[in-house]
C-alpha cells in the first residue's frame, strides 16, 4: 500500500486535534516549567493506547513514549514543548494571558510564539496514526517530548538524565531521529535539504567593567559605555571583514544595559549580551574566537579596572541533515506530498534559526532529519509577494503576532511525521 493511502486510511479526525492545539495554545508554559503541557500529553498518549510504554520526567518535565510493533527498525520523532516570555497580541480568540516567573523571579507574560504547541499536536496526532496503522508497518517507535528547546538544553538533559540507559529510563537507541519545525512559509509547503539546515547558536553576556562617577567629572571615569559601544561597533566587523562573503554568519547585539535613569551619573559597568550564528564549525569557531578578541582588546584599550566577564548563556549545535536519510525521506515525501513550490521542495532553504535535537542523534552516533513546513495563510502570502513585503508583513517565528494556520499546516506536520517514520517501517514501501 503507498504511504499516501496509509496516511489517507488512518490519519485522525482533525476536529479533536485542533481542541488540543488551541489549549496548548492557551496554556504555554516557560522552559523548564513544563509540567502541565508534559501532564496532558501523557493524559492523551494513555488515551489513545495502552501499549505505550511511558517515561516521565527526563532531564526535567521531558516525556518519552515507546510502541513496539515486531521486529524492525527503531525510529525516534521529537517535538519540542516550551513557550516564550512573549506578550501576544495576535487578537485570536484563544489568546494566551498566562504569566509565569522566569529562572529570574521576574513574572513574565508567556506566549507560544515559535509553533511548539502546533509541534506537540502534530507528533500526538502521528501516535494515534501509527497505532491504528499497526498492521501496516513493524519496528518501534519512540516519541519525545522535549523541554527547554529555547534555553537550547532539554535535548542535552534528556541524555544526561539517561534517556537511553538501561537503568535508567531505558527508552531504545533509534537507527533515526526526525522532527519539524513550523516556519513563516506558505502552509501547505513542506522542505528539507542534505546536509546544514539550521545554524548553530551561541550567546553570551559580557559585562565591562569601569569606574563611575558624575558625568561633569569625565577625567576621573573609567566609562563603561563608551567602552562597551566601541566594541559593540567593533563587533560589526566580524561578519563583513572575517567571514568570507558566501559563509552565512551573523553577529547580534541584542541588548546594552548600563545605569539609572539620572542623566548626570555613570555607572560603573555596562552589559551587553551577544548572539552568533553560523552554517560550520569552523565558521562558528572563528566567531567565537573574535568576539572574546574584541571584547578583551576593547576592554584593554580602555584601561578597564578588570578585564570583561564573559558568560556563556546559550549554546545550539549545527542541524545537519544525513545525506542518506535525506534521499529516503525526500521520496517519501514526494511521493505523498507531491514536488512542487507550493508542496514538497527538496532544496528549502537553510533555516537562520537554531534547534538542539540533534543531540538526541549524536549522543548516540546516529543520523537525524528536521523539516521544515510552512504555516502561514496562502493568501497572506500571495499577498504579501505581490507588495513586495514578505519580511514586514508576514509574521516570523518569536514574533508576538505569531500565528499560525491550523489548516491545512496541522495535516502536514502530522503526515510528515508520519511519512517520514514509514519510509523506514512500511511493511511493502520501497524507496
Amino acid at each position: 500500500m503507498s504511504l499516501t493511502k496509509i496516511l489517507e486510511a488512518h490519519r485522525p479526525q482533525f476536529s479533536s486535534y485542533e481542541q488540543l492545539y488551541k489549549h496548548f495554545h492557551l496554556n504555554p508554559e516557560l522552559s523548564n516549567q513544563e509540567v502541565e503541557t508534559a501532564a496532558t500529553i501523557v493524559a492523551h498518549l494513555r488515551k489513545i493506547s495502552p501499549d505505550f510504554d511511558i517515561r516521565s520526567e527526563i532531564g526535567g518535565h521531558g516525556v518519552a513514549a515507546v510502541l513496539r510493533n515486531g521486529p524492525g527498525p527503531t525510529v525516534l520523532s521529537r517535538a519540542d514543548m516550551d513557550a516564550l516570555p512573549v506578550e501576544e497580541r495576535t487578537g485570536l480568540a484563544y489568546s494566551s494571558t498566562k504569566r509565569a516567573v522566569d529562572v529570574h523571579g521576574r513574572e513574565q507574560p508567556v506566549m507560544h510564539a515559535c509553533g511548539h504547541d502546533m509541534h506537540i499536536t502534530c507528533l500526538l496526532a502521528y501516535a494515534e496514526l501509527m497505532v491504528s496503522a499497526r498492521q501496516h508497518w513493524r519496528g518501534t517507535i519512540v516519541l519525545v517530548f522535549q523541554p527547554a528547546e529555547e534555553r537550547g538544553t532539554g535535548a542535552q538533559s534528556m541524555v544526561d538524565d539517561g534517556l537511553y540507559d538501561a537503568a535508567r529510563h531505558n527508552v531504545p537507541i533509534p537507527d533515526v531521529v526526525f522532527s519539524g519545525h513550523v516556519v513563516p512559509a506558505r502552509a501547505g509547503v513542506i522542505g528539507i535539504r542534505p546536509g546544514t539546515m539550521a545554524s548553530s547558536c551561541d550567546n553570551l553576556r559580557v559585562t565591562f567593567h569601569g569606574r563611575g562617577g558624575h558625568a561633569s567629572m569625565p577625567e576621573r571615569l573609567v566609562d563603561p559605555i563608551v567602552m562597551a559601544s566601541s566594541a559593540v561597533l567593533r563587533l560589526q566587523t566580524l561578519v563583513s571583514r572575517e567571514v568570507h562573503p558566501s559563509e552565512h554568519a551573523v553577529v547580534t547585539c541584542a541588548s546594552f544595559m548600563s545605569g539609572t535613569a539620572a542623566e548626570n551619573v555613570v555607572a560603573d559597568d555596562a552589559i551587553i549580551t551577544i548572539d552568533m550564528r553560523a552554517n560550520n564549525q569552523s565558521t562558528r569557531q572563528k566567531l567565537n574566537d573574535g568576539v572574546l578578541r574584541i571584547v578583551q582588546a576593547e576592554s584593554a584599550a580602555s584601561n578597564a579596572v578588570a578585564p570583561p566577564t564573559i558568560v556563556p548563556t546559550r549554546s545550539f549545535p549545527v542541524t545537519v541533515n544525513d545525506a542518506a536519510v535525506t534521499a529516503r525521506v525526500g521520496e517519501a515525501f514526494r511521493e505523498h506530498f507531491g514536488a512542487g513550490d507550493q508542496s514538497y521542495v527538496a532544496d528549502f532553504p537553510r533555516l537562520s534559526f537554531s534547534e538542539d535535537f540533534c543531540i538526541l542523534a549524536t549522543a548516540v552516533e546516529r543520523p537525524s532529519l528536521l523539516f521544515a513546513y510552512g504555516c502561514t495563510a496562502p493568501d497572506k502570502v500571495d499577498k504579501a509577494q505581490r507588495e513586495g513585503t514578505l519580511d514586514e508583513s508576514i509574521p516570523g517565528n518569536h514574533s508576538s503576532i505569531f500565528a499560525p494556520q491550523i489548516h491545512p499546516t496541522m495535516q502536514v506536520g502530522i503526515d510528515a511525521y508520519g511519512a517520514s517514520a514509514l519510509a523506514w517501517l512500511a511493511n511493502d514501501w520501497v524507496q
